[in-house]
């Protein structure tokens, strides 16, 4: 069955991923209509991609209809939009984060069928041909150790030669959208240090790809135990740590550095009778190879794949949209994932000895 389906978001991650993507999956999937606040681009890439739905507001889009699945790529929280999706009807591939509060995963949850999902999360990592060879090993794990060494975004796009940013965006828009993602980081952490909002924001954007890899690796992890930050010469740090639900521990290093020569994601786990490690490359540029060296008493093996994590991951969805396969991850996952980044931010303040406010005071 090929999916009609419709795009909500069109920023990089759309332009350089999913809809060449897509595209290069026409066995799969229809692009029929496309969103963004900004008219000029979704005018332009329903014109490259030929979506006959062209849209500024993503309620209108809903509505409208046309299509069997939608693919959430908006900045900020989705949390709103992937309710009003799901409560239509349609199936939802939604780009991490899936929400900012427990209550937005609730109320999601609320509209999922266990035996039937329609949600899938979109940590593609763990679809990734390197991770998959090992996933599901029944491994004594003693420990983890996670490295991300982080450049600016604009380092890691100087390939895709990405013309600048739209300028049609009513700065009212803007505003009222800030506004209402204030409004809900206040809602899951207080009124919090700007270094705890920096580090609740850094978990769920960036590290939670490496939450995820743990829960599929590892178990997942149990809590937080520690976690510090620290600034630097154009950029900052954190450590995190603690431990895992299938034994042993974790420990995360995640530094931005802005004029790193390229993106390089390490996740090492290391077992009672040898050790996998899995290097990732930066996931803007498709084709690029993620490597695995599997040591263990028969020797040392390497392995690597060039095939995009991000395919697989919509193939994945499309078994789940047609078939109700499950996916990897779906709400129970990214609500791990918040309550995680919340005990990061109260072991934070804790430190600095300032109460937790909002959601993470209980998590």
């Amino acid at each position: 069955m090929r999916l009609k389906v419709a795009v909500a978001g069109l920023g990089v991650i759309a332009q350089t991923v999913h809809l060449p993507l897509l595209e290069r999956r026409g066995d799969l999937f229809e692009v029929v209509a496309l969103c963004d606040l900004s008219a000029s681009l979704t005018g332009r890439l329903a014109d490259r991609y030929g979506a006959a739905g062209r849209y500024t507001d993503v309620t209108e889009m809903l509505d409208a209809g046309g299509f069997d699945a939608v693919l959430v790529l908006t900045s900020g929280s989705h949390g709103r939009v992937v309710v009003d999706a799901l409560s239509r009807g349609y199936a939802v591939l939604c780009e991490k984060p899936l929400a900012y509060t427990r209550a937005e995963a609730a109320e999601i949850a609320a509209l999922e069928d266990p035996d039937r999902p329609r949600l899938m999360v979109g940590y593609m990592k763990q679809y990734d041909p390197a991770v998959q060879r090992v996933a599901g090993r029944q491994a004594d794990v003693r420990a983890v150790q996670v490295t991300v060494l982080h450049p600016s975004d604009q380092a890691q796009l100087a390939f895709a030669r990405l013309p600048e940013p739209p300028g049609d965006v009513p700065a009212e828009v803007v505003a009222r959208l800030r506004a209402q993602e204030d409004e809900l980081v206040r809602a899951a952490i207080g009124e919090a240090t700007p270094e705890a909002r920096g580090l609740y924001m850094t978990i769920l954007n960036s590290i939670c790809h490496d939450l995820s890899l743990l829960r599929l690796l590892a178990g997942g992890p149990a809590g937080v135990d520690h976690v510090t930050t620290w600034p630097g010469v154009g950029g900052r740090s954190v450590e995190m740590s603690g431990a895992l639900r299938a034994g042993g521990r974790y420990a995360i290093h995640w530094h931005f550095l802005e004029d790193y020569p390229g993106y390089r994601e390490t996740v090492a786990v290391h077992h009672a009778t040898g050790t996998f490690e899995v290097v990732f490359a930066t996931p803007y540029l498709l084709g690029a190879a993620t490597g695995l060296t599997d040591v263990s008493a028969d020797g040392r093996l390497a392995f690597s794949d060039v095939t995009p994590s991000f395919e697989r991951e919509l193939v994945a969805f499309h078994a789940m949209a047609t078939s109700g396969v499950p996916p990897l991850t779906g709400v129970p996952g990214a609500l791990e994932d918040i309550v995680t980044a919340q005990q990061a931010v109260t072991r934070l303040l804790d430190q600095q000895g300032l109460p937790a406010e909002g959601e993470s005071a209980s998590a």
